[in-house]
């Protein structure tokens, strides 16, 4: 969990930002939320908007839905300023990362099972809960104890210290967040070779030159690994704003894992203006796409651009 505390941080460079999807099933009503906020704080700054496919967890991923993704986008008038970038190309990239981490010690071969990670925890009074952070105990730290390697973790204890990290979002404001005791050593490449969302993310934010971050509020969590991980590797950390999210019938966040349904482009005004409600933009019916979108760049600025 994020904890409210106090800090500042903005990017002084010109503006580029990002919606960066997973291909692993089309848009829906919520991921388009998040589409759009990018696309109009980009807008309203004057700056550039950009499209990532991450699609490093390949197993998940379905065949030719980064184009089909691509497509719902320009249909709603979400048009990236540059052809997509997909993490399957990137794994070059990730591999140095991960070497000049090693190189500074800040990453180590883990040989625990989620299993043992559970023991482990068992063993000093905690006990994993469903949907809750499996806090990672450091066992492997000072060595695989005989065990094979599996994943390779960031070291998050250093020079005896705890990994504090302090940051401001433009919407939640300032928030602090204990990465050792609340998340652990977290995976940098995991135990299937495949590389981790967080290492991704960082590496690419950093290459493309991302200046603002605007997604969905469950990715607020994520923020302080990655910005540890900016922190380790001399990277920048951009701007952050974590939009609200949009629940099922349930009160859970829609996804795909619970039945979210294709977002419909064949009206995309009305997909649009639904997604500006959930923004808390209240905009007036238009003829056409271009005067709707213009107009909400317009309130969008006036709301979050001071």
């Amino acid at each position: 969990m994020v904890n409210r505390s106090t800090v500042a941080g903005t990017t002084g460079l010109p503006y580029v930002g990002r919606f960066a999807p997973s291909p692993t099933g089309p848009l829906h009503a919520g991921s388009l939320v998040a589409a759009l906020a990018s696309w109009l704080d980009a807008r309203a700054h004057g700056g550039r908007w950009l499209l990532r496919i991450e699609d490093v967890d390949t197993p998940r991923c379905v065949p030719g839905m980064a184009q089909h993704i691509a497509a719902q986008l320009a249909a709603c008038g979400l048009v990236p300023d540059a052809p997509p970038w997909l993490q399957s190309t990137r794994s070059d990239a990730y591999s140095a990362a991960l070497q000049q981490l090693r190189e500074r010690g800040l990453a180590y071969e883990c040989g625990c099972t989620r299993r043992d990670i559970d023991i482990a925890l068992q063993g000093v009074g905690q006990v994993h809960q469903r949907h809750e952070e499996r806090i990672y105990p450091g066992t492997c730290r000072l060595g695989l104890q005989g065990k094979p390697a599996r994943a390779v973790r960031l070291l998050t204890l250093q020079h005896g210290h705890d990994a504090v990290i302090d940051w401001q979002d433009r919407r939640l404001g300032a928030l602090r967040q204990n990465v050792t005791r609340e998340v652990g050593d977290f995976v940098l490449r995991r135990a299937d070779g495949l590389w981790a969302y967080q290492l991704a993310v960082v590496v690419d934010d950093a290459a493309q030159g991302i200046t603002h971050v605007v997604r969905g509020e469950d990715l607020a969590d994520n923020t302080p690994r990655q910005m540890l991980l900016q922190q380790s590797l001399g990277l920048p950390a951009p701007a952050y704003l974590h939009t609200p999210l949009v629940l099922a019938v349930d009160g859970q966040k829609l996804s795909k894992q619970n039945g979210a349904q294709s977002l419909e482009t064949g009206d995309p005004l009305a997909s649009l203006q639904s997604a500006a409600g959930a923004l808390g933009l209240r905009l007036p019916e238009a003829k056409h796409r271009g005067q709707w979108l213009s107009a909400a760049v317009a309130a969008w600025r006036d709301r979050w651009i001071r």
